[in-house]
């Protein structure tokens, strides 16, 4: 198969989808890898060493997907490369499409085969292709809020341990997965108070053991988090519903209980963000005030330390691109329930249930959709 690998032209985005290391395994195994000139380069892979793994450089983004059979990328794709979009193209990366109804839109119109990391699961029900990167995203939330708190950075002029004899920070975070819990490690680790909620019992059970009863713990329902975000000096956005946008648990009319020049940093901004008052920012311009509460909306936070994000996310998402290129799409989505449920359009049709109901699109199985394209397949011979 023929593997495309293009530069990310997202704001600020410096990850690149798989390494040279990434690159040598597939050429080892017969397919044909394609990197755009200086794709790895914010990320410290040079071309030289793309070109070392067996991959051959393309100077054009048009060229590039012109002759990959299967592109690798970390965001989603961008207005101006909706045009390279295509039938029989498959599309392996970060979609978040119930937040972007142009992008999906626009997918479902060029008919690619679009399979999403973030909502690839696994027969336990995790995300595999997402955890890395909320790992990231987590651990990079407290360095971010231990920032902001900073007083000529418009914060409350706290250090998030304190020192003896005063208060450290109050960190409240929404929701205990892999983002949820790595943000109150680190900030644990930085001395703050952290409170986090979340509606799964067994998961803050789980969490209350392994970090030694050092956090509290509350169900998440509007009146804890109401009475929560009154003394935060931090709040910490990280819930997540597979494929759909995210709940909206802080509304507008909370936001002035919380104390003036708290921080609010929003990790689900991707999907929507579970504050009512987010809104997506860049790593260049990555905040703003709304009644006297500092907003953090950065919609990629890992692209900030892209080297550590690529080799994170190649260590995950390789294992399932390499069944896409050994076996071709139709068949490695019918043999891996896992790659399936990452399935999001094919054929001109949406193929998440989520995606489809928050967008109110016509939803068809993914078994359906596959079958549509085995058969385009075979009239095409």
């Amino acid at each position: 198969m023929n593997i495309g690998i293009p530069k990310e032209i997202k704001i600020e985005e410096h990850r690149v989808a798989i390494p040279p290391s990434g690159a040598r395994e597939f050429v080892r195994r017969g397919h044909s890898v394609y990197v755009e000139r200086d794709a790895g380069l914010s990320s410290g892979f040079s071309d030289n060493e793309y070109m070392g793994a067996g991959a051959v450089i393309v100077d054009t983004a048009a060229g590039l997907w012109a002759k990959s059979e299967m592109i690798l990328k970390v965001k989603e794709p961008q207005a101006s490369e909706y045009g390279f979009l295509r039938p029989d193209l498959i599309l392996f990366t970060y979609l978040h499409l119930a937040a972007d109804e142009a992008l999906a839109l626009a997918m479902l119109e060029s008919g690619v085969t679009g399979i999403a990391y973030e909502t690839v699961e696994d027969s336990q029900g995790r995300l595999p292709l997402l955890e890395p990167m909320s790992e990231v995203a987590g651990r990079m939330a407290a360095q971010v809020v231990s920032h902001y708190l900073e007083r000529h950075q418009g914060g409350r002029g706290m250090l998030m341990g304190g020192v003896p004899g005063v208060t450290p920070a109050h960190v409240v975070i929404l929701g205990a997965g892999t983002v949820g819990s790595s943000a109150a490690k680190i900030a644990l680790g930085m001395g703050a108070r952290v409170t986090l909620l979340d509606i799964n019992l067994d998961r803050l059970r789980y969490l209350d053991d392994v970090l030694a009863g050092k956090l509290t713990t509350l169900y998440s329902n509007s009146i804890n988090i109401s009475r929560a975000i009154q003394t935060a000096d931090a709040l910490i956005g990280s819930v997540l519903i597979t494929g759909a946008r995210a709940p909206m648990l802080v509304t507008r009319d909370m936001l002035p209980s919380m104390p003036n020049g708290s921080i609010i940093v929003d990790v689900a901004v991707d999907q929507g963000g579970c504050v009512e008052t987010t809104r997506p920012t860049t790593h260049s311009d990555p905040t703003f005030v709304i009644d006297g509460v500092l907003h953090y909306g950065v919609t990629n936070m890992p692209g900030a330390v892209p080297r550590t994000s690529s080799l994170a996310l190649a260590n995950a998402t390789l294992p399932y691109a390499m069944k896409l290129a050994d076996r071709g799409g139709a068949d490695a989505l019918r043999a891996d329930p896992a790659l399936q449920k990452g399935l999001n359009t094919a054929g001109g049709r949406c193929t998440h249930p989520a995606v489809a109901e928050t967008l109110d699109l016509e939803y068809a199985p993914a078994e359906l959709a596959l079958d549509s394209l085995m058969v385009d397949a075979v009239f095409a011979l």
